[in-house]
């Protein structure tokens, strides 16, 4: 189902026809299709109109992805192996890049890496879906960062056939999907071995929300976290400013040494992703890189209010600004993000809509069935360019099942 319209109970909208109601993908089947291509043409309010208008071009141009074979990420993959597609994916391009990662090889259907691994929880969990494929696969060299940040700049030499789990237009990095899937997340005081197994994470949020429905949820702003950029000082400073519109505290991390880490004030306690889903209203904003605490906010079937454009996975092209979630800009003034709240308040059910419309593409189409798809789809992919045959390194080990 493409983008519906928004209700005629909505107090800023006259509406010139009646056009199907949002439906729930879990309850698709009691669901007709009706006219979707009618808009709200008309607003009463004037200082919502931006957002008005910004909901009607995105409304114009959203097609929704196919959910089959994990169709709704293939253009990731075409994106990220275009810059090596010509000429291929040489052996002097694999030597350069292993400086930058860890080492694995697909030989003969087993699944090889070099002895030391930066972070051995990431490569577990990354491992754990790799030993799924592998029998599928042809033989290939491939080195995976497992650091934060990716590592081929478009702005210094040539572009690297490096995998990295998020990146910015600014890089050639090839995404994957997180090892956090798995395992290997960050480990925080209620998550101590890390947060992890996104099968098991999926069903406890959904378990939350549906305790904890829309018109159950607390109508303000929540977000807690701990201070990785500034841009997140203003929310906030907002939360303290007018603590009944917002509530949002800094917790500790592992850099914090006093109260002025955390602006100023006690270092707040963290809060289990299940408690989010008792707020209407919740904050995403990126760490080092792209936040691991993104996909599950949309499960509470609350509002993800999305700050930033720049850093993504390997699954945020194919959500939608107004379609699935509310964007906001990385620079965004008390003011700016204090107007955008009060819009989604004063239209509780457009700001409904929205989020069960994230909900339900994070339910639907990110399932861990679509993670190892992906998977093998884009290694697949990336073995087609290879241009070599790669030989065994005896100085790898065997990685097996546990």
């Amino acid at each position: 189902m493409t983008y519906d319209e928004w209700s005629t109970d909505n107090p800023i909208f006259d509406r010139g026809q009646c056009v199907e109601q949002y439906c729930e993908i879990d309850n698709a089947g009691h669901c007709s299709e009706r006219d979707e291509n009618s808009k709200y043409t008309k607003v009463s309010n004037e200082k919502y109109q931006k957002y008005i208008d910004a909901i009607n071009e995105a409304q114009s141009s959203y097609v929704e992805c196919n959910a089959t074979g994990c169709e709704c990420f293939k253009n990731v993959i075409v994106r990220d192996l275009k810059p090596f597609k010509k000429n291929g994916i040489g052996k002097d391009l694999i030597d350069i890049a292993r400086t930058r990662g860890t080492f694995y090889q697909i030989i003969g259907g087993k699944l090889y890496r070099e002895k030391d691994c930066m972070f051995p929880s990431r490569c577990a969990g990354i491992e754990h879906f790799l030993l799924k494929i592998v029998g599928n696969l042809t033989d290939m060299d491939l080195v995976v960062n497992t650091r934060d940040y990716p590592q081929s700049s478009k702005h210094f030499g040539r572009p690297l056939p490096i995998f990295s789990f998020s990146k910015t237009p600014q890089y050639h990095d090839i995404m994957y999907p997180a090892w956090a899937f798995w395992e290997g997340g960050p480990a925080i005081s209620l998550y101590p071995r890390g947060l992890g197994r996104w099968d098991q994470h999926r069903e406890l949020l959904d378990k939350a929300s549906k305790s904890t429905p829309w018109n159950k949820k607390k109508s303000k702003v929540f977000f807690r976290g701990s201070r990785t950029s500034s841009e997140r000082d203003n929310l906030i400073l907002l939360s303290r400013n007018n603590p009944n519109l917002v509530d949002a505290q800094y917790t500790k991390n592992q850099a914090w040494k006093s109260d002025e880490d955390t602006l100023h004030a006690p270092p707040a306690s963290e809060v289990p992703l299940e408690s989010h889903c008792a707020y209407k209203y919740l904050f995403n904003y990126r760490g080092v890189a792209a936040s691991f605490r993104h996909k599950h906010l949309f499960l509470c079937r609350s509002l993800v209010f999305h700050v930033g454009d720049e850093w993504t996975e390997f699954y945020y092209d194919s959500m939608k600004p107004w379609i699935h979630f509310i964007p906001v800009s990385k620079d965004a003034s008390q003011t700016d993000l204090e107007e955008l709240i009060h819009f989604a308040i004063d239209n509780d059910e457009l700001s409904e809509k929205i989020a069960n419309r994230g909900r339900d593409f994070i339910w639907s189409k990110l399932k861990m069935k679509d993670i190892l798809c992906f998977w093998r789809k884009l290694l697949k992919s990336y073995g087609k360019i290879l241009s070599y045959k790669p030989v065994l390194d005896k100085h790898l080990i065997k990685i097996e099942h546990k």
